[in-house]
């Protein structure tokens, strides 16, 4: 900021003085006194817009040149990066086929395993339903000899029961009590 002011000050103070020495000089000699002052702050003002550029632009330019260099060496590493992806995408795409018919197999193992599984689990229940009913069939057929030996028992005695009281006459009644009181003496 001072800098510009300085050199405001250095266009403005020879260009006042240049007028006011022109207005003394003849007129030829003021257009090129005129021409003179007007290179003279062409010159000025160059030198400043130089000096100001001089002193900026390179740490400008460096700090810009520094930036680019950054961008570039992240779109490498961003370029590498979609690379590397694509190759891994190529290559997945490329064993696609492979893999499916991997899952294929692995799916079919499974349902192969599955199945077997199923089928030994099903033969043990249907065994054991078997032998669970065989159980119950024995016991019921246990039971129903019991209720028959019952039965015959209890119909052997009521023939016997009948039989006997066909045969019993009051004769063989007598004898009978005759015979167990003589035993029982």
């Amino acid at each position: 900021m001072k800098l510009l002011l300085i050199l405001g000050f250095a266009v403005l103070v020879p260009t006042a003085w240049a007028q006011e020495k022109a207005s003394e000089k003849p007129e030829g000699f003021a257009e090129r006194h005129e021409m003179e002052l007007k290179w003279a702050n062409f010159a000025i003002l160059a030198g400043g817009l130089g000096y100001l550029i001089g002193k900026h632009a390179g740490p400008f330019f460096a700090a810009r040149s520094t930036g680019i260099r950054q961008d570039m060496v992240e779109s490498e590493r961003q370029r590498q990066e979609a690379e590397s992806r694509a190759a891994e995408v190529d290559r997945r795409f490329a064993n696609l086929q492979q893999e499916i018919a991997s899952l294929r197999s692995e799916s079919q193992t499974r349902a192969q395993a599955e199945n077997q599984h199923m089928a030994q689990h099903t033969a043990a229940e249907i065994a054991r339903i078997q032998a669970h009913a065989e159980q119950e069939i024995a016991s019921a057929a246990k039971a129903a000899r019991t209720d028959l030996k019952r039965y015959s028992a209890q119909l052997a005695v009521e023939l016997a029961e009948r039989k006997l009281r066909d045969r019993m006459t009051p004769d063989t009644q007598n004898a009978l009590v005759r015979g167990f009181v003589r035993h029982l003496k």
